[in-house]
């Protein structure tokens, strides 16, 4: 058994830094020959970009324009010279955000994750990321199938039938959000079913603070921790070195001043900006909104590639609940579906190890049927479950903040 996925997580820095700008002008070339590219790199010689300096200097794609882009010059906002049947699976993400599934081995890049988490060929994994509309299952699914391993496409939820694929099936991999792995290993301890095949998880979507790391590693499962997006599939990942993150290979990630494309000194806290090398669906520095840090150094499992914190925040408002983005625009979509309401905040906490919402909501009358509506209206537009707290008017403070993570 090896210890690194291939040669290239080991190789020289400098090595990898010229390989992947040597490809970068082909694929922005590629890129520029999408409307929507063609005009938001307008008078960019793609040869001349083979360098960090010169790529700092095109212009951002914020994540959060996507939504009305996609609206705009549907499906995918005119940055895909493609058309959609040119790809494997079609998805959508709240806002909406329309994804595409690439025809290519491993069109996430996910398998270097799951090897870094301990998964190998052979292996049986439980994956419960949800497999309806989004992406968040197929990328776990893809990348695992992609090392030989035989996948559950379990999704959340169901707990009693999946307790009978575990049995039957022994799974020795999970993959899922952390809440969800949590509620499957107390709800068999309550029902004496046994999940103890299950050694290793690789986890994503939600918070995975230090006390239930602990208790998964106490219920002798090793966990480890991975970012990535609906559009870009697996950006970063833990490592056995447990020191950050390494950034995923085939990509250059940009850490820079939030709203801005300006790059942080070594060590500051800032956006991440990433650039993907699929010629077929290339992203050119997409801002995605997380905070995250580069860390100095190597990593001591042997990677090369850039490490860096992890998830530190958000740079704008949008936040991630349970694996599912929550945006400002849904927010707003709720204050029209309910015009009697006044200002708005989506308040995201944790209850335990799960992620919790709660939307205040300045109203004069406070009627139970009104609360009703308004948390099924909230339930219908950011498809997850909240609670519903009607406050007073001017209750709220006039700071334009329509969603604070108090995680």
């Amino acid at each position: 058994m090896t210890d690194h996925y291939d040669t290239l997580e080991t190789r020289d820095p400098a090595e990898r830094e010229a390989a992947l700008f040597a490809r970068l002008p082909e694929v922005l070339h590629q890129a520029m020959a999408a409307p929507a590219y063609a005009n938001l790199l307008r008078g960019v010689d793609p040869a001349s970009v083979t360098g960090r300096d010169a790529l700092a200097r095109l212009p951002v794609l914020r994540k959060s324009e996507l939504p009305a882009l996609h609206k705009a010059a549907p499906p995918f906002g005119g940055f895909v010279a493609g058309n959609a049947g040119s790809f494997a699976r079609l998805f959508t993400s709240p806002g909406p955000i329309f994804e595409p599934e690439g025809r290519q081995a491993d069109p996430w890049r996910g398998a270097r994750a799951l090897f870094a988490a301990g998964f190998r060929e052979g292996d049986v994994v439980l994956n419960t990321f949800s497999y309806h509309l989004t992406p968040g299952g197929f990328i776990f699914d893809a990348s695992a199938r992609a090392l030989g391993c035989a996948v559950i496409p379990a999704g959340p939820g169901n707990t009693e039938q999946q307790f009978e694929l575990i049995e039957a099936y022994r799974p020795v991999g999970y993959s899922g959000t952390p809440d969800f792995l949590k509620i499957l290993l107390d709800a068999a301890a309550s029902a004496g079913r046994d999940v103890s095949s299950i050694k290793r998880a690789l986890v994503s979507g939600a918070a995975f603070p230090k006390s239930l790391q602990e208790e998964m590693k106490s219920r002798g499962i090793e966990a480890y921790q991975a970012f990535g997006t609906a559009d870009l599939g697996m950006i970063a990942f833990e490592t056995p070195a447990r020191e950050g993150m390494t950034v995923n290979e085939d990509l250059i990630l940009e850490i820079v001043k939030p709203g801005t494309g300006d790059p942080v000194a070594p060590g500051d806290v800032g956006e991440i900006v990433v650039t993907s090398l699929d010629p077929h669906h290339p992203w050119i520095r997409l801002a995605l909104g997380d905070l995250t840090a580069a860390l100095p150094g190597k990593s001591p499992c042997g990677r090369t590639n850039l490490r860096i914190k992890g998830w530190m925040g958000r740079a704008d408002q949008t936040t991630k609940v349970k694996g599912m983005f929550v945006r400002p625009e849904q927010v707003a979509e709720i204050g029209k579906r309910h015009p009697e309401l006044g200002r708005l905040r989506l308040v995201v906490s944790r209850a335990g190890e799960t992620d919790v919402m709660t939307l205040k909501a300045e109203c004069a009358s406070a009627a139970k049927a009104l609360q009703d509506e308004v948390a099924a209206t909230l339930r219908a537009v950011t498809k997850l479950g909240g609670t519903v707290e009607m406050v007073g008017a001017g209750a709220l403070p006039n700071d334009g903040k329509v969603i604070a993570d108090e995680r």
